[in-house]
């Protein structure tokens, strides 16, 4: 069997948030085009691969998908280190997930490794009848904690594609910052993609 690689960069994402925020439907949306309305809770970790075109390089994209629960928290905080992007997803109809987002944010701070890219998600935006969080809040909160923010519907295909692209674009760009400044090419390491894969697509909306 041959060992060559199909693709230019590999890239490891995290989607970290409370339960119930559509981690897992932004997910299905991004790596299968699909969605589903049942709620069925994450069992620790999830994950799923798309190959992307960026810039004319192939990006493959590995995405970690993690349970929200208080009881999995330990499992999760171990993914954090091998992560290169971290989505930090609430949900832009109930208020106390986007409370939380401080707290996911600190964790990301405490586990991660240094430099690691971030993007703030506002879930079910097309939900505005039910909406909690304001586009503004969301925005105000990106700009404090440093980082892009951008708001998406798994549900209606709104700029989900955007997100996971644009964390994609800033990560390859770091890379290959790095790899300039290295003299050499810059290889990922962190989470194997034959890892523990103990998951169930869940989520919501």
């Amino acid at each position: 069997m041959s060992g060559a690689r199909n693709y230019d960069f590999l890239i490891k994402l995290l989607l970290i948030g409370d339960s119930g925020v559509g981690k897992s439907c932004c997910l299905l949306r991004f790596s299968e085009d699909s969605f589903t309305p049942s709620f069925i809770t994450t069992i620790g970790i999830d994950f799923k691969i798309r190959t992307i075109d960026l810039d004319g390089k192939r990006v493959k994209l590995q995405i970690w998908d993690t349970a929200g629960q208080e009881r999995f928290r330990t499992i999760t905080t171990a993914y954090y280190r091998g992560a290169m992007g971290i989505l930090l997803v609430y949900d832009v109809t109930d208020e106390k997930s986007f409370n939380n987002i401080r707290t996911w944010f600190s964790n990301v701070e405490q586990h991660a490794s240094e430099g690691v890219n971030k993007i703030l998600i506002g879930n079910k935006c097309d939900w505005e009848e039910k909406r909690q969080v304001s586009t503004e809040q969301g925005q105000a909160l990106a700009d404090e904690l440093g980082i892009p923010f951008m708001e998406v519907s798994a549900k209606s295909n709104i700029n989900i594609e955007k997100a996971f692209y644009s964390l994609a674009g800033d990560i390859k760009k770091r890379l290959m910052d790095t790899s300039k400044d290295n003299g050499a090419p810059q290889q990922s390491s962190g989470i194997p993609v034959g890892g523990e894969n103990k998951g169930v697509a869940g989520g919501c909306c």
